[in-house]
């Protein structure tokens, strides 16, 4: 993959996100999104090689439209600024953790998991953990997973719900609760990982990361580490769907 083109692209279009612009543009456009579909194809068959359950996925099921949906916000910018794939088992709209890749100048990353759970089943998340402490944290604490995307960011206090970032280097749970949830014990001694209102982890990478086909290799030690910890979500979450 050519990810200095595709970066080269995205930068500019940042700097002329308008209609005009682009469709002067659409050429190059074309020709960056091919090149980028070209390497979810090549992740699929990848990552197929240790988890088979997405070997059946299709670039079409895990890229997204590059036109913004603006109805509802106050950024009017007709596009993207970055290209993401998201390559789960059971499709990008499903609630089933799967394994992201996001190409986005000074915020390439890798993320795994799962996100924008419903209470129902962040509950039942919860009390999978609980009930099997000793196996979620062999997930979690493993040297592997910390390398690669560290611990629950302790709570600031300052608001109702605490909000990590895509934009920090590496983290796990995008969004918190301030307290414990209701109906479990506030005094647990891993009480982080049930506040926790989703189970992904990224890895910010540096631009040139998915330049070539180098990253292929390298994307694997990451999934690899998180995948554990995905898949004891994903058996409670997938008794929902």
């Amino acid at each position: 993959m050519d990810a200095k083109r595709i970066l080269k692209y995205l930068r500019q279009l940042t700097a002329n996100n308008n209609r005009p612009w682009f469709q002067e543009h659409k050429k190059e456009y074309d020709a960056i999104r091919a090149d980028f579909e070209q390497g979810v194809q090549q992740a699929i068959l990848h990552i197929a090689t240790f988890d088979p359950s997405i070997a059946h996925l299709t670039v079409k099921d895990c890229t997204y439209r590059f036109y913004r949906d603006t109805r509802f916000s106050n950024d009017k910018s007709p596009y993207k600024n970055h290209l993401g794939a998201y390559i789960s088992a059971h499709g990008k709209k499903s609630l089933h953790g799967g394994y992201y890749l996001h190409l986005e100048p000074g915020h390439c990353m890798v993320a795994c998991g799962n996100y924008w759970l419903p209470t129902n089943i962040l509950t039942s998340c919860r009390n999978e953990i609980m009930a099997n402490t000793d196996q979620w944290l062999k997930c979690v604490r493993s040297p592997e997973f910390l390398k690669y995307f560290g611990s629950p960011v302790a709570s600031s206090f300052s608001a109702p719900t605490d909000v990590s970032s895509w934009d920090t280097p590496q983290g796990f749970g995008l969004e918190k609760l301030k307290t414990c949830p209701s109906g479990f014990p506030r005094d647990w001694e891993y009480l982080d990982y049930l506040r926790q209102k989703d189970y992904c982890c990224w890895h910010q990478v540096p631009d040139d990361f998915y330049q070539g086909e180098s990253w292929l290799d390298a994307i694997e030690p990451m999934f690899l580490a998180a995948k554990p910890m995905m898949d004891m979500m994903n058996a409670v979450i997938d008794d929902y769907e």
